[in-house]
Parts: C-alpha cells; structure tokens; sequence
C-alpha cells in the first residue's frame, strides 16, 4: 500500500503530466511552429497557430562574390554567426557561386564567433573551426562579453545578420573601432496570411486563450502591428495582460514589455522543450486567491 506522501507526489505527478488538457496555447512561430504544437499535444493541451513572422531570403549572390574577391586583399579578422538559417543561406549561395572552398579558407583565417547551438551545428557540420561561442541565454549582451576578449580597433568585422539588424551589436563594434562589414542573409516580414492573427485577437477577447507562446521579439512587433491596422492594439494588450503571455527569452520579453506586456514566464534555457515545460507548469499552478 501507498503511504500517504507517496500518494500525494503520485497524484501530483499525473496533474502534471495533464495540466495543459482543455487548454488552448496560441502558437506564434512559424518556421518550427509544429514542432512546437507537437509538444504542447504531448502535454495534453490544443495548439492554436497563428505564424506572425514571414522569413524572406534576402542573400545577393553577386555582393557575396564581391566580398569574397575584396577579402582577398583585405580580409576579415572576426565573423560573427548569429543564426543557424543565416549560415546556411550563406553557404548555399556560396556553393551555389562555387565559392565555399574561398569562404572556408577566409574564416579559417579568421577568429569565429557564434551566437549559439544552431549556427554552431551549421558550421561545424562545414568543418569550421568555432573559436569562440556565447553562453546561454544567447543574447547580444553574452556575444558582447565573447568579443571582449578580442582586440578590434581597426579590424574587419563580419556580421551575419539574422531578420534586421542588430542595433546593439553594431553599435558596440563600432565604439569599440571596428569596420563592420554586414551580410543580410533574409529579413522578417509580416506572414502573407495574416487571417489567423485577426483569429487570434478574436479568440483572446472571448477568454478562449489559455498561453501566448512568443518565441521572437519580431513576432510581439508584427502581432501589434495587425492590430494597430485594425484599431485593436489597446484591446489585444488588455486580453495579453489577462492571459499568461510567455516568452523564450530575454530578448523578446523585452520587447513584449516595451509594448505594455506583461510576461508570465521565460523559457530557462531558452529551448522549445524548457519553454513548453514552463507553460506547463505556469498552467498547473493554482489561480491567485484560490
């Protein structure tokens, strides 16, 4: 027989593993969006997707060879990789130019920055040689603290650029005396279909949202933005404050409270399965009062 303690942790482990049934999370991602549904239906709970962000392929094959020719005579000291998506357009116009073997000779020239995991695993997987590489929570701030230890006045400095630019970043090597060299690699947009945004303010002004899960800071933009072109953007922040608004990382919560958001939770580390664990649990504590 069970002894009372053992029953409890056995009762609180089996509302754990079904907190989120009958609740519905509001999905925002697009690029891994259903393998972010798929864990939320691994905890019992009804995604709701609507994609805010559109990525754009933004890569000029012909600036990419010219940078290539002009490194040739004055190359670059420093890369710094910021995504894994980035990477791999990258080098997929270089293959495409039959230039990757001139690329992987530059940046094993070069000292390597990465931001995190993903473009770690794409440039390895090309045989790249990372020098240096951020801590977790991977955002500019941790980048910022990796480049301390290199000297960059007068240096070269590549910047692969991931959606727009990093305004931080750049500033940062440009008082630190860098010649920063951007490469676009794709943008964000808003999502061709923005149908389901308008469904999901819909769904949150009739209490039918359980979670917004935000996995960018440009979603939380282009979300108020859909808004904004309806005349919605007081309303959605009055529902999201209601709700429990969660986000994977630093970075976007800022974002989120520079819009009047309240933030509920934030992914640690800054992983899908930490981040659908912590809407989970977000789910399972009681409501205030009760």
């Amino acid at each position: 027989m069970l002894s009372e303690r053992e029953s409890i942790a056995d009762n609180t482990q089996a509302r754990a593993k079904v907190t989120m049934k009958a609740k519905t999370i509001a999905i925002l991602e697009n690029r891994v969006g259903e393998q972010l549904a798929d864990l939320v239906r691994k905890y019992g709970g009804t995604p709701f997707a609507a994609p805010a962000l559109a990525e754009i392929p933004d890569i000029d094959p012909a600036h990419i060879a010219q940078l290539l020719a002009d490194w040739d005579t004055h190359p670059p000291t420093v890369f710094v990789f910021q995504t894994g998506v980035g990477v791999k357009a990258l080098f997929a116009a270089t293959d495409a130019l039959v230039l990757t073997d001139k690329l992987l000779q530059t940046l094993a020239a070069a000292q390597v920055v990465v931001r995190g995991p993903k473009p770690t695993g794409v440039l390895r997987s090309r045989g790249v040689r990372i020098d240096r590489s951020a801590a977790e929570p991977f955002t500019t701030h941790e980048m910022l603290a990796e480049l301390d230890a290199i000297p960059l006045q007068g240096q070269r400095v590549v910047v692969q650029r991931y959606g727009e630019t990093n305004q931080e970043l750049q500033q940062a090597l440009e008082q630190r005396g860098a010649e920063l060299i951007e490469i676009a690699t794709y943008r964000w947009s808003l999502p061709s279909d923005t149908a389901p945004l308008v469904r999901l303010m819909d769904a949150l002004e009739r209490s039918e949202i359980d979670a917004v899960a935000f996995t960018s800071a440009a979603q939380a933009g282009n979300l108020f933005t859909i808004a904004q072109q309806v005349s919605r953007q007081d309303k959605l922040r009055q529902c999201l404050n209601r709700t429990i608004v969660a986000s994977i990382g630093p970075v976007c919560t800022a974002a989120l409270e520079r819009l009047g958001v309240k933030v509920s939770l934030e992914a640690s580390p800054p992983k899908l399965g930490a981040f659908v664990s912590a809407i989970n649990h977000a789910l399972s504590e009681p409501p205030h009062g009760s």
